[in-house]
């Protein structure tokens, strides 16, 4: 069985970005990404995916953390496309709804070869903390651009905005866990009428 791991480095004027993942990992995520609030939802995938992940990053963070929240959605979606190879034999398609207390998110994933985002999130407050909720859909836009991969978030409800992000992460990171594991029932088939994906 092939190892499905990939370590991406990124390097801009504005940011250095290094991540590592494992697909078939346990679960177990470290993060220094001068973000600690993204580094809590980090967690959430590497933890609710079962990937080990790890992500350091050292950004412009003295003007704001777009650039660094950006680029790390740039870089892990580059890992996760070099950590599924070909996708022969997986899954393809994950979906997961996820609550929190009064938050309930659903999030679906195919790994289509191309990269198309829907995003239905409205939150009640504009900052958790420090951190600007737009930067969200900054990130799912990198990882979805680079990962080429089709994502559905939908919040369905929720009135805490801590809650609403942490069960999207969550999600995220279930229905990721799905699409890429292998099908035994595909053996090494292209999950794909076209051929390729």
């Amino acid at each position: 069985m092939n190892e499905r791991l990939a370590r991406v480095e990124r390097t801009t004027k504005e940011t250095q970005i290094t991540v590592t993942i494992n697909l078939d990992g346990t679960g177990i995520g470290r993060f220094a990404t001068g973000v600690p609030f993204l580094d809590h939802m980090l967690d959430q995938v590497a933890r609710h995916g079962a990937f080990d992940l790890q992500v350091e990053a050292q950004g412009d963070l003295e003007i704001d953390a777009h650039h660094t929240v950006e680029d790390i959605g740039i870089t892990l979606g580059q890992a996760l496309s070099q950590a599924w190879g070909d996708k022969r034999g997986l899954r393809r398609y994950g979906h997961a709804y996820v609550p929190l207390d009064e938050a309930l998110s659903r999030v679906v994933i195919d790994l289509s070869g191309r990269p198309s985002m829907a995003y239905e999130v409205n939150f009640p407050r504009a900052r958790i903390g420090d951190f600007d909720v737009d930067l969200f859909r900054e990130f799912f836009q990198g990882v979805v651009n680079h990962a080429h991969l089709t994502l559905h978030i939908d919040s369905l409800r929720g009135r805490n905005a801590h809650h609403i992000i942490e069960t999207i992460f969550k999600a995220f990171g279930r229905a990721l866990r799905v699409a890429v594991e292998r099908d035994a029932r595909m053996g090494d088939t292209m999950p794909s009428t076209k051929g390729s994906l």
